[in-house]
């Protein structure tokens, strides 16, 4: 398996040096929501997927020697928020370790958009995805061809581009339960509510949200 994965690793090391993206890292930290995912092996990016992951925050540690990524993942009716840190190995490549061990590259970030490039050995299989982030929830339809055009340079078929935006029903914001049974509106409408006792979010349609929040 290590020897996959380095053998994985060496290779989006060495097309991130052949054809270095333009990445500003002051752009990288903040508010991010996952709008869109794409992968060549569909079922693992599919609603209830491993890798369909709802981003929240990344901040850069150390100049981003390291990127603390905060997203929502849902299993079987429960959003789990997570935070995961990734190594940085070269370039804007990292290594984060979340179902299976991944090579995770920032191939684009502006102002308003951020998309990711990541290869996933699960033990079985290399997986190719790519996530398109938003600091709101949609796309520009510039931002749309940006994020295609990005998907065919790295071999990522468009036809299994996911909306993910769609399904999220998780929080907007993250925050600790101050106040008990207090009511709140997040991004999409959906009605949630926050418990003191265990400084949680629960949806009220039944997905309760279980980690830390802050």
């Amino acid at each position: 398996m290590k020897v996959v994965f380095l053998t994985l690793l060496c290779g989006l090391v060495g097309a991130a040096q052949e054809t270095p993206a333009e990445i500003d890292p002051s752009k990288i930290p903040g508010e991010w929501h996952t709008i869109y995912a794409a992968a060549d092996n569909k079922d693992k990016i599919v609603e209830g997927g491993p890798l369909r992951n709802y981003y929240r925050r990344i901040e850069c540690i150390d100049d981003c020697e390291y990127l603390s990524i905060t997203f929502y993942l849902k299993d079987d009716g429960t959003c789990l928020l997570l935070t995961e840190v990734a190594k940085r190995k070269e370039g804007y490549v990292y290594v984060i370790e979340f179902d299976g061990t991944n090579a995770l590259e920032v191939i684009h970030v502006s102002e308003s958009m951020l998309v990711t490039y990541v290869e996933n050995y699960d033990g079985e299989r290399i997986t190719k995805m790519t996530e398109g982030l938003a600091k709101g929830t949609s796309f520009t339809q510039e931002e749309l061809q940006k994020y295609q055009q990005l998907n065919s340079e790295r071999g990522v078929p468009n036809e299994n581009i996911q909306n993910v935006i769609g399904t999220d029903k998780a929080p907007g914001k993250m925050c600790k339960g101050s106040e008990k049974d207090e009511a709140v509106l997040d991004h999409s409408g959906d009605l949630w509510l926050i418990h003191e006792e265990v400084e949680c979010w629960v949806h009220l349609n039944g997905c309760e949200v279980r980690g830390e929040t802050e």
